[in-house]
């Protein structure tokens, strides 16, 4: 089997980029000392790297589509039945149990992106949403993104053991193939990461998450003093 290219620069790009942005979250608010507001700038970039991956999951290169590793339940049922056979032939792209794991993920940092509009640091910052929210609504985003990213942090490191039970038991390497794109396979690749169309892509990502940020949120209210 010869090497081919089967991730695109985008979807790589995107795949680090989360990596980097979660990192960079969680020391704003565990590790260094008033950088809340960087929390904040992370998180909209976070929010503009899901609306990307989102559209691209449509409109990107085979094997980044959503219909390429969205599968039925008897197909992860299947593959799950294989997952223990040192010799079964490692998928072209994700392979069905892996794509799901790809859902979970974006359904999570969703949830965490958009439940952090509402957030505050109890001090100088609010987020774009909170003063459009009541207080049952406001309690509901500060628990679902708490939880979102404890969940998260459990998926992350189910990925690293999957990755690494991969590499070690099925001898098969996943970490360099979205460093460099290619993998070892009997099958076409794709041809080009299609880097233009990618750029529109980012190009309508970013409108979308500053016409969230920006354009839709009313301005805060200044506070009024009487002397």
């Amino acid at each position: 089997m010869q090497k081919t290219l089967i991730w695109d620069i985008p979807t790589r790009l995107f795949h680090w980029l989360i990596v980097a942005s979660l990192l960079a979250q969680y020391a704003t608010v565990e590790w260094l000392e008033n950088k809340v507001q960087w929390h904040f700038y992370i998180g909209y970039f976070t929010l503009f790297l899901i609306v990307f991956r989102i559209i691209w999951g449509f409109v990107g290169t085979q094997h980044a589509k959503f219909s390429s590793f969205i599968t039925g339940p008897r197909t992860v049922f299947n593959y799950i039945k294989t997952l223990f056979n040192r010799q079964s032939e490692p998928a072209i792209g994700h392979n069905p149990l892996g794509g799901w794991f790809v859902v979970v993920m974006l359904v999570l940092l969703t949830i965490q992106a958009v439940s952090g509009l509402f957030m505050t640091d109890d001090i100088f910052l609010d987020g774009p949403y909170r003063q459009l929210a009541g207080e049952e609504t406001l309690a509901l985003m500060n628990t679902l993104h708490h939880l979102a990213f404890d969940v998260l942090l459990y998926v992350i490191a189910l990925h690293i053991g999957a990755v690494i039970f991969y590499s070690v038991y099925k001898k098969q390497k996943l970490v360099p193939a979205m460093v460099h794109g290619n993998k070892e396979s009997a099958t076409a690749g794709i041809t080009d990461s299609r880097i233009l169309r990618a750029f529109v892509v980012a190009l309508i990502a970013a409108a979308a998450v500053y016409m969230a940020i920006e354009v839709y949120p009313p301005a805060p209210q200044a506070d009024e003093y009487y002397y």
